[in-house]
């Protein structure tokens, strides 16, 4: 699998994923695996932002989910940490 089917992958419980890490931080990010590669892309394409378009919308796809999975929490009285 390429880099961006594996982070294309949507239905990831995020709390999940980062239980049990050994630092305890407010700025966790789900998405920064494909933060990283969208940058990586750009390092490699000479900031050609169009050679990485789809890196980009797998970055903006994680975020959002991730973002509207926080609010559902936070509506749910469920912890968002």
């Amino acid at each position: 699998m390429s880099t961006s089917e594996d982070q294309g992958k949507n239905n990831i419980n995020y709390r999940e994923a980062f239980q049990g890490r050994a630092s305890d931080s407010h700025f966790i990010d789900p998405c920064h695996e494909a933060s990283k590669a969208s940058m990586s892309c750009l390092d490699k394409n000479n900031y050609d932002r169009d050679k990485c378009l789809e890196l980009f919308r797998i970055y903006r796809e994680c975020k959002s989910a991730w973002l509207n999975q926080r609010r559902a929490d936070r509506r749910a009285g469920r912890p968002t940490k």
